[in-house]
């Protein structure tokens, strides 16, 4: 049988029982430490993974966000241009004139009838943006265009009530050929 190389040195009478011990429990405690410095170790990884599935997570989740906003936007817009060809109202090229408004700094035009242009000024109907174009709808769709999404409604005259009863040339009419 073979004996280990600490037997075979205590049988010689090379070393005592004493530092034979004392190896022993130096191996005993270096086995320990590396275990539980393998343990720490281990500690560190699992950590280290469980923040990096975390950040992956919140990344997901704001990448999530951001989908659906873009997805919620073109809803809207898709909403925004059913109602506008649902209610939009024929312009009179033939038979109506110019009405001319602006659109941010640049002054514009469509052709209305002389009741649509009526019913423009008294805030009854509304310009929106819509294809390149512009086109009459009714105030109360331009209204809820408006909730939704401001960048469409180009016009949209408020009735003075205040300032048609203090008028005092109200009781004057404007001439049939002039037109504001």
């Amino acid at each position: 049988m073979k004996l280990t190389l600490q037997e075979q040195l205590l049988k010689s009478g090379l070393t005592s029982s004493a530092k034979v011990k004392a190896v022993k429990t130096q191996k005993r405690k270096q086995a320990k430490q590396q275990q539980q410095g393998q343990t720490v170790a281990t500690d560190e990884v699992k950590a280290m993974a469980e923040n990096a599935r975390m950040e992956k997570a919140e990344k997901d989740r704001l990448l999530n966000q951001q989908r659906q906003e873009v997805l919620e936007k073109k809803q809207v817009a898709a909403q925004i241009r059913q109602l506008i060809e649902q209610n939009k109202l024929p312009q009179d090229y033939d038979n109506g004139s110019q009405y001319n408004f602006t659109d941010n700094t640049a002054v514009k035009s469509v052709y209305v009838s002389r009741n649509n242009r009526e019913q423009l000024v008294q805030g009854k109907l509304a310009i929106v943006k819509f294809n390149q174009g512009y086109e009459l709808i009714p105030a109360a769709i331009a209204q809820k265009i408006q909730a939704r999404a401001s960048g469409f409604v180009v016009l949209l005259n408020q009735p003075d009530a205040a300032g048609q009863e203090n008028d005092a040339y109200a009781e004057f009419q404007i001439p049939d050929d002039l037109l504001w």
